[in-house]
């Protein structure tokens, strides 16, 4: 497998279908895939879930609600409870694992999905960041709760748009861009109103200044981990001394950033090693340990496994 050793192992929207085949559902291209996955559906196609039970970094927007079940979902170490009616967007490079379901009822879930490559949604410039990427430090859970009115309508958007995909017509691009925009927007009203809840209650200003720099603090480490393992470094980013950032990071999260660094190289070894085929010899070398026999050791020291083991699992 040829691979540009520094960036991370991720998993496009076509090999999501192809490792499982959830049975209704429509795609545009290699762009969009517009399905909903519910009853014996989800029963039949558990190999998607059981691929998410090993976490996973996917090259593009995840849009999905559920209409029955419940589950829970770790995105970047962070687990979030997704219940009825729960709508929920994850942006591309973010590591996502179902963390928990319940095999006795897996029959019970009603899940509907968008999957959108990232070359589409930059296509329909939409401003993403903008709109969600602001306020997602406020939010102890991302999942949008809809009412009844937002989940008839996020249901009249989704049946609309599986319609234009398996019709024949000009400016099918653009057409579905589009209503996928106009469905976007919905949730970002909705998303800008828990948002607003949000900041009414945040109220103790320690309390926000340890949460802001313990949310900048981990999307220093989701992007530097790879190379760097000392606070120190996390610290100069912050402008802080790494004393004053461990503080607030323990204060904010109950663990130590030590913790953290080392969480998220574990979460990216275990992705490497689950869905790329490179040798181990190389995974030691694409998350910069000094040789395999350190990789092994803090491998198995945080998961009780070797890496082979974790990887024939």
């Amino acid at each position: 497998m040829n691979m540009n050793i520094e960036e991370p192992q991720t998993i496009s929207l076509q090999r999501i279908k192809a490792l499982a085949a959830v049975l209704d559902e429509q795609e545009y291209g290699d762009d969009v895939i517009i399905g909903e996955a519910s009853g014996e559906q989800v029963e039949q196609n558990q190999a998607i879930l059981r691929m998410l039970q090993y976490p996973v970094r996917f090259d593009g927007y995840i849009i999905f609600y559920l209409k029955k079940g419940h589950f829970s979902v770790d995105v970047n170490l962070h687990t979030f409870e997704v219940r009825e009616h729960s709508l929920m967007i994850n942006v591309p490079g973010n590591i996502v694992k179902v963390s928990q379901y319940d095999e006795d009822h897996i029959d019970q879930l009603d899940l509907v999905f968008v999957l959108i490559s990232k070359e589409f949604m930059s296509g329909i410039q939409f401003d993403f960041g903008k709109v969600f990427q602001d306020g997602l430090n406020l939010l102890h859970n991302p999942c949008i709760i809809l009412d009844d009115f937002q989940m008839a309508v996020a249901n009249d958007y989704m049946n609309l748009a599986r319609k234009l995909i398996g019709a024949s017509f000009a400016y099918k691009r653009e057409t579905i861009g589009s209503l996928l925009t106009s469905l976007t927007y919905l949730a970002a009203d909705v998303w800008s109103k828990q948002v607003d809840e949000a900041r009414k209650l945040a109220l103790d200003p320690h309390a926000t200044r340890s949460n802001q720099v313990f949310e900048h603090f981990l999307t220093l480490v989701s992007e530097h981990h790879n190379t760097e393992r000392g606070v120190a470094f996390y610290a100069d980013k912050l402008c802080l001394t790494p004393k004053y950032l461990s503080k607030l990071v323990k204060t904010a999260s109950g663990r130590s950033a030590p913790d953290w660094i080392d969480s998220f190289v574990i979460l990216e070894a275990k992705n490497l090693l689950k869905y790329s085929d490179l040798p181990i010899k190389e995974v030691v070398y694409r998350l910069h340990f000094p040789n395999p026999s350190v990789f092994h050791k803090f491998f198995k020291a945080h998961t009780g496994l070797t890496p082979m083991q974790y990887r024939n699992g």
